[in-house]
């Protein structure tokens, strides 16, 4: 089993594992009166989807280069990864928000077009991998500016904290009778951005049992980079403490300039179907 699959195997057996124990336990819990008749009344939740991403977008080194587009060059796939949040509701219209949500891919190609990266360039026709990732974790604060009984309206601020590296590497070939020796150029960036925007949930009903919520965020950081994402799910509440979730991320949009000399540029888009459990206390 190729390392990324495996690694992906094992993040998600242990996400799941932690969801079936919460899951298990919310089914038990006896149902109790709700606080003031909201259908939306908690301390804790717990949220994990599983979501399946159509990536694309390009990444670039550091000080001035031509940006490598991920899917011409190296044709990422669509591919299964998961998002997961926590909120604490600690009072009645505050949360304190704890976001993550991993992405990396692998490639490994026969070069259509020379590129270059981090000062090492690759020819046509050699056999190049490629290696990104820009993992998501985000704290945040969330205030309902209106919460009723059949749902609330709120806004949320965040630090979106992504784990930008990109490498690029070949081995020792030939080509066209001509000898490239084994090589690899790799670059890494944290890049913080603040994000803000609208969260809702609204009951469909008159009965706690079907639900619609979503999410906009975005923050425009001028030559820095910006984010953008808008999300959208319906749920289904089995009981107080347990729902089951489906829906679309219909856009999320990640842009880091490279307008310094020592920073890479990354600029990827992710949507796609998400699916998943909530668990609440």
């Amino acid at each position: 089993m190729p390392k990324l699959l495996r690694r992906f195997s094992i993040g998600c057996a242990r996400w799941l594992a932690v969801l079936g124990i919460l899951a298990f336990l919310a089914a038990s819990i006896p149902l109790h009166a709700q606080d003031d008749d909201e259908y939306d009344s908690y301390k804790l939740r717990i949220d994990g989807f599983w979501f399946y991403s159509n990536p694309s977008g390009n990444f670039q080194a550091s000080g001035p280069s031509t940006p490598i587009d991920i899917n011409a060059t190296f044709g990422f796939n669509s591919y299964s990864t998961f998002a997961g949040l926590i909120d604490w509701h600690f009072t009645h219209k505050n949360h304190l928000l704890f976001a993550v949500s991993p992405f990396e891919q692998q490639r490994t190609v026969v070069l259509n077009r020379t590129i270059t990266f981090q000062g090492k360039t690759y020819s046509v026709g050699t056999t190049a991998s490629a290696d990104l990732k820009a993992n998501l974790y985000a704290p945040g604060y969330e205030y309902d500016i209106i919460r009723r009984k059949r749902g609330h309206l709120g806004v949320s601020v965040q630090v979106d904290l992504f784990d930008a590296h990109a490498s690029v590497s070949a081995q020792n070939q030939m080509v066209n009778g001509m000898t490239y020796p084994a090589q690899t150029a790799s670059a890494s960036l944290l890049a913080p951005i603040p994000v803000a925007g609208p969260d809702f949930r609204f009951y469909l009903t008159n009965s706690p049992k079907l639900f619609v919520e979503g999410n906009v965020y975005g923050m425009y950081l001028f030559g820095y980079g910006n984010f953008l994402s808008t999300v959208a799910d319906l749920g289904y509440s089995i009981n107080q403490h347990l729902s089951i979730n489906g829906g679309y991320q219909l856009g999320s949009r990640l842009v880091v300039n490279n307008n310094s000399s020592d920073r890479i540029g990354v600029h990827l888009t992710q949507q796609g179907a998400l699916a998943g459990m909530e668990v609440s206390f």
